[in-house]
Parts: structure tokens; C-alpha cells; sequence
């Protein structure tokens, strides 16, 4: 049971860690970069899909998914991108979190792809119009863009794809096994005491 666990199944230290891990390969460590390539500027141009993490002075993390048509993160230079905040449900956990601390991470997605671009950085938040113009965004914006520094970029391997089957239509659930995000919503809200009416 986890909540039998003594100090010594513990892994508390680097050295204990690598112990049972080992080193990663020359190859796996000299892939990252800190530019964006041609390489990397094609997967952008395909991907329509990214998880963003961000965390705030305190380290209290957070991650949410953005998306939007293919390519709507655009390149600015070999080591900036942009992307747009749309209207969502003024939560704004993400934007919040990188006014504390800019520094993020990102992963990006290309349906039917099973490797995965990673991408860490500092983010700004900016209003500048004529910039948010520049990019040519279809639908309404908040008119808030983000701006990312791009300090470490590379490929991830498609292991965790490749194991959770995700591409693999044939492995997905039946739409009526899955958990009714309604039901879970209201649930959600009557646990934090908001009674909703009938209609609701």
C-alpha cells in the first residue's frame, strides 16, 4: 500500500536516482538545442495542438492544452515564438502563473505523429497590436499574445504514444463507457458547496 511506505523506499537524491536509472546516451543528451531550426519550424507548421506548463512564484504547477488550426504558433526569429490567448473561461490560470514566473514548458502534438516536440523557455505577455496583427490569426483573440524565448528544444520519443496506443482507433473506449464530463462538472461543483438548480 502507498501509504505503508518507510523513509528507505524512498528516492531522495540524485546519486540514488541514477543509480536505478543509469545515464542517458551521448545522442540523447546532444539533441536538445536552443534555436528553432527548419526542422522545428516544420513541426509547428503541423502541429494544431500544444500542452502548456506553467507554474507560479511557488512552484504550484499547472498544465492546459492549447489548440487551433495547424501552424498557429508562428516562428518570429530563430529563438522566439508567438501564439494568440483566445476566450476561454477567464480562469487565465496560465497567464497568471507566467506574470510569477515566466518559465514554461511545452509539447507539442501532430495527430497521428508519435514523437512529440518539446520546447522549454520564458514567456511575455504582450498587447502590442501592430506585433498580433503581424500574424494573421483567423477568430477572434483576446488581443494577448505570448511571447517564448526558446531555450532548450528537442524531440521526444514516441514510447509513451506508443504504449498508451493513442492513434490506434481500434483501442479507444466506446463513447458511452467514457466519464460523462457533465456529470463530473456538477459533481465537482456540489462537493465545493454550489447547489445548482434543476435546469442547470
Amino acid at each position: 500500500m502507498w501509504n505503508q511506505m518507510t523513509a528507505e523506499d524512498r528516492i531522495t537524491s540524485a546519486d540514488e536516482l541514477r543509480s536505478l536509472v543509469g545515464v542517458p546516451h551521448e545522442t540523447v543528451v546532444k539533441k536538445t538545442i536552443a534555436q528553432v531550426d527548419s526542422h522545428v519550424r516544420q513541426y509547428l507548421s503541423k502541429s494544431p495542438l500544444f500542452f502548456l506548463s506553467t507554474a507560479n512564484s511557488e512552484g504550484k504547477g499547472d498544465v492546459s492544452p492549447r489548440g487551433d488550426e495547424p501552424g498557429f504558433v508562428k516562428v518570429l526569429d530563430d529563438h522566439h515564438l508567438i501564439y494568440p490567448e483566445r476566450m476561454g473561461n477567464r480562469r487565465v490560470d496560465s497567464m497568471l502563473n507566467i506574470l510569477e514566473n515566466p518559465q514554461i514548458g511545452m509539447i507539442f502534438v501532430i495527430p497521428g505523429l508519435e514523437e512529440v516536440l518539446r520546447i522549454n523557455g520564458t514567456a511575455t505577455l504582450t498587447k502590442n497590436a501592430e506585433l498580433l496583427a503581424q500574424q494573421e490569426w483567423k477568430g477572434k483573440t483576446l488581443n494577448i499574445g505570448v511571447v517564448v524565448k526558446v531555450e532548450e528544444c528537442f524531440i521526444h520519443c514516441p514510447r509513451a504514444f506508443k504504449q498508451a496506443g493513442l492513434w490506434n482507433t481500434s483501442s479507444w473506449p466506446e463513447k458511452e463507457t467514457v466519464p460523462s464530463i457533465l456529470e463530473m462538472f456538477r459533481a465537482h461543483l456540489q462537493i465545493n458547496g454550489v447547489q445548482l438548480k434543476q435546469n442547470d
